[in-house]
């Protein structure tokens, strides 16, 4: 084992105790102008007002709706034999949901929730977009994506709220049959 000398080990709690003093004195500042600044009179208001147009608002699935989405495409697999699993993902591609069905194989919530992503990303059946690969052979290059059927956007007048991504199945078709019922589910 190799000692470390006195005047390293000074040196470095040294640095340890002014990088500690900092962060608290930073933190502590930074609270200190916010919190009291305009109640003082001084500095700028805690909150600011920002006008309508410069705001942009976007429609998210429930969690109680995502979860009905996701036993729905679950119970679907269930009953034809399957062992999958389901995973629901919101406009801007956020795991809501995940379930994984006893006995589905390890890779499937991964691939499941990349499905799903792909769906709400491009607002289509991940079967629809696997056939784009052909043209735009890059578009598998992107973070976070999975070109295989199984994934079914969820729509409100067209726009993707949601997407519905379910792995395991022997086929994608299968998959995506599933990850169909789902996204009908919300819509009862």
């Amino acid at each position: 084992m190799r000692k470390t000398s006195v005047r390293a080990r000074v040196l470095g709690g040294a640095v340890a105790v002014a990088a500690l003093g900092a962060g608290t004195f930073g933190a502590v500042s930074a609270s200190a102008d916010t919190a009291g600044g305009a109640a003082a009179g001084g500095g700028a208001p805690a909150a600011v007002a920002v006008d309508g147009r410069n705001v942009v608002t976007s429609s998210h699935l429930s969690v109680d709706a995502a979860t009905r989405a996701a036993q729905a495409a679950l119970h679907a697999a269930e009953k034809a034999g399957q062992r999958v699993s389901v995973a629901v993902v919101d406009r801007n591609g956020t795991t809501v949901v995940t379930l994984r069905g006893d006995g589905a194989g390890p890779q499937s919530p991964e691939s499941a929730v990349r499905k799903a992503f792909t769906a709400v990303s491009w607002n289509a059946p991940t079967s629809e977009l696997a056939g784009r690969l052909a043209q735009a052979p890059n578009l598998k290059d992107i973070p976070g994506t999975l070109f295989l059927a199984g994934g079914a956007p969820v729509q409100v007048q067209g726009a993707p709220v949601a997407g519905i991504g379910v792995a395991g199945a022997p086929s994608g078709d299968l998959d995506e049959q599933f990850a169909r019922a789902g996204a009908a589910a919300v819509g009862r």
